[in-house]
């Protein structure tokens, strides 16, 4: 496993629930998002058996920010393989949950 990290600033948006998205099973990832006092910031933290793909990761989840701008946020992902593809759809769907879009 590889654990990835990466924090954004510069968020205005905060998530209201903790929500579980997803199931960890080949090619797929679960997500857990929550809200966390990280002084603005947005921070991600990522475990994937996917060996050096950070660079991926990072202009995945750096597109990801720049959509959702979330604050305060905290996210955990644990991957066994997931496209760029279902990440952003996983990410998304974690997003519209925890801000209280969707049920």
């Amino acid at each position: 496993m590889e654990t990835l990290h990466f924090t954004f600033s510069g968020g205005d948006k905060a998530v209201r629930d903790a929500r579980l998205v997803g199931v960890v099973s080949s090619g797929n990832l679960e997500i857990l998002i929550e809200h966390a006092p990280l002084a603005g910031a947005c921070d991600i933290e990522i475990h994937t058996a996917a060996h050096g793909f950070g660079t991926i990761w990072e202009a995945v989840m750096a597109d990801f920010h720049a959509r959702w701008r979330l604050a305060d946020t905290r996210i955990a992902v644990n991957d066994m393989g997931a496209t760029p593809a279902v990440v952003s759809l996983r990410m998304d769907q974690a997003a519209e949950m925890a801000m209280g879009a969707t049920t």
